[in-house]
């Protein structure tokens, strides 16, 4: 992938020119080191990405069109592997983990010194995945949170035409009777069918089970 003068060429994305700028100043310092490109977006970093080839992308996450995270994504479904390091600030852990999973070679803080700089575009260049220790823990916190959070979710209960029916008798104050003699049905089908519902709610009263429909959007009282 390099040019036959030897330089790592490096694409540089990120929506704040002043950003760009002081990127592209360090890396010119280095005869390591030649800046391919500049994209002020996602969308425009992918189409650069397919014309210029180059050795590694500097990928801000937060930028208008097309965020970083969507600009990896569609690189991988257009099967382009240029490792990827993202431009990361201290406010963004949620994303540095989506990042990791979607296959990021390294994470840089914009304040990062000129020697960092250099060694993560290598090791990223290489195949190697260069991360900082607080980075990564931040990163791995965040994704417990998630993680811990997506347990406390309860799964929507999916509730037959019929069992929303009954429960919406259920909430007008209707009894099995009642309702079986609306409905056309026996009273004993009734009650199978509140069993049912109680069974998918998790719950074991027409209160809570017409509490829970409210919760989750079914009824609306």
């Amino acid at each position: 992938m390099q040019q036959s003068d030897n330089r790592y060429r490096v694409l540089i994305v990120d929506d704040h020119l002043v950003v760009r700028e002081g990127l592209k100043l360090i890396l010119e310092t280095d005869p390591r080191f030649q800046v391919a490109g500049e994209a002020e977006n996602g969308e425009i970093a992918v189409r650069l990405a397919e014309q210029l080839n180059p050795d590694a992308i500097l990928l801000d996450l937060n930028m208008p069109v097309m965020s970083g995270l969507e600009a990896m994504r569609a690189l991988k479904s257009k099967n382009i592997e240029i490792p990827v390091i993202i431009l990361t600030t201290y406010n963004e852990d949620e994303l540095i983990a989506d990042g990791l999973e979607l296959g990021a070679k390294g994470y840089l803080l914009k304040d990062t010194g000129r020697e960092h700089l250099f060694r993560t575009i290598e090791s990223a260049v290489r195949g190697e995945t260069l991360l900082q220790a607080d980075i990564v823990g931040r990163a791995f916190a965040a994704r417990q949170r998630r993680e811990a959070k997506q347990a406390e979710v309860k799964p929507q209960a999916i509730l037959s035409v019929k069992e929303v029916q009954i429960l919406q008798f259920v909430a007008k104050g209707y009894r099995s009777k009642e309702i079986a003699f609306d409905m056309g049905i026996s009273e004993r089908t009734v009650k199978a069918h509140l069993t049912n519902i109680y069974n998918k709610f998790g719950v074991d009263s027409r209160m809570q089970a017409i509490s829970a429909a409210v919760e989750q959007g079914i009824l609306h009282l």
